[in-house]
């Protein structure tokens, strides 16, 4: 701003600040999130495949099958806590990166409310004074009216005496324009300075949260494929599972003989002897017909 006291340019960089260190906490605050729930969801499935029956009474092969299924589960939950665990320490790192900015930030902070305060004091000093010497022709000129309608001695000493005071009031705020000129300069100096090494902390920390996205983008996929192989030990157990293996397998343990129980044969255990059946004569064919 082309006002020398205006702070409308450094409030701006500074609430820009601001809001990046919010940002950055916003997304520290996301990842302690997806810790807990990562952790949650690992313990839950460690849970689920020890308490909860899932084929206990199979038998040979696809019980084999099963006992993997149910520990690579298990490994699956471990991973999850795992990465709870990791993404709880990139939290940390983000918090860390924070406070380091915020706590070098705040030594140009207290540089640059000096050299505001100094400048304002001086401003307003030159200000006031500048005030004053406004009145040295207003004064020059009633000196010379007075003088020339022969006022009293007395009255033209203290004018004279004013007068001297205000040249020495003119001198003195020529040293404050002065002075407030180099206080000035020495502002701009710190004010340059401090926006460069703004625009630094601004690029390191536009580069560290990108950088921190693509580490936690690539941790999930990470987790996605020591997932995937611990899945396919499953399905690897699942083609070592025979049909035909753990039918034989079944047989073999529950079998009660080889041999088939013998035909039933009727015994008569009620009577030893029966009366012979009649046999019919045959019939004449005339009585037949």
């Amino acid at each position: 701003s082309t006002d020398l006291t205006s702070t409308v340019g450094y409030d701006s960089i500074i609430q820009h600040l601001n809001d990046g260190r919010k940002n950055c906490k916003e997304f520290e605050d996301f990842l302690k999130e997806r810790a807990i729930i990562e952790e949650k969801y690992g313990k839950e499935l460690i849970n689920l495949s020890k308490k909860k029956p899932c084929g206990q009474t199979e038998l040979n092969t696809l019980k084999r099958s099963l006992d993997v299924f149910k520990q690579q589960i298990d490994n699956v939950g471990q991973s999850h806590i795992q990465l709870a665990q990791t993404l709880r320490e990139e939290a940390k790192k983000m918090e860390d990166f924070r406070e380091k900015q915020k706590l070098h930030r705040k030594k140009i902070d207290l540089i640059m409310e000096v050299s505001h305060k100094n400048r304002n004091l001086q401003y307003k000093t030159t200000e006031v004074k500048q005030m004053c010497c406004c009145f040295v022709p207003y004064w020059l000129m009633l000196l010379i009216h007075m003088h020339v309608a022969g006022a009293d001695l007395n009255l033209f000493l203290k004018l004279a005496q004013t007068k001297s005071a205000l040249e020495d009031s003119d001198r003195s705020y020529q040293q404050s324009v002065t002075t407030l000129e180099k206080i000035r300069e020495e502002w701009q100096k710190e004010h340059i300075k401090a926006c460069e090494f703004f625009e630094t902390q601004e690029c390191e920390r536009i580069n560290y949260f990108r950088n921190a996205l693509w580490l936690h983008v690539n941790q999930l996929s990470q987790d996605c494929v020591r997932n995937d192989e611990k899945y396919e030990e499953i399905r690897k157990s699942l083609e070592m599972c025979s049909i035909e293996k753990d039918i034989d397998f079944f047989v073999n343990l529950r079998k009660t003989g080889s041999s088939a129980p013998a035909p039933v044969v009727y015994e008569n255990y009620y009577n030893t002897q029966r009366n012979p059946t009649p046999v019919r004569s045959p019939v004449p064919a005339a009585i037949s017909r």
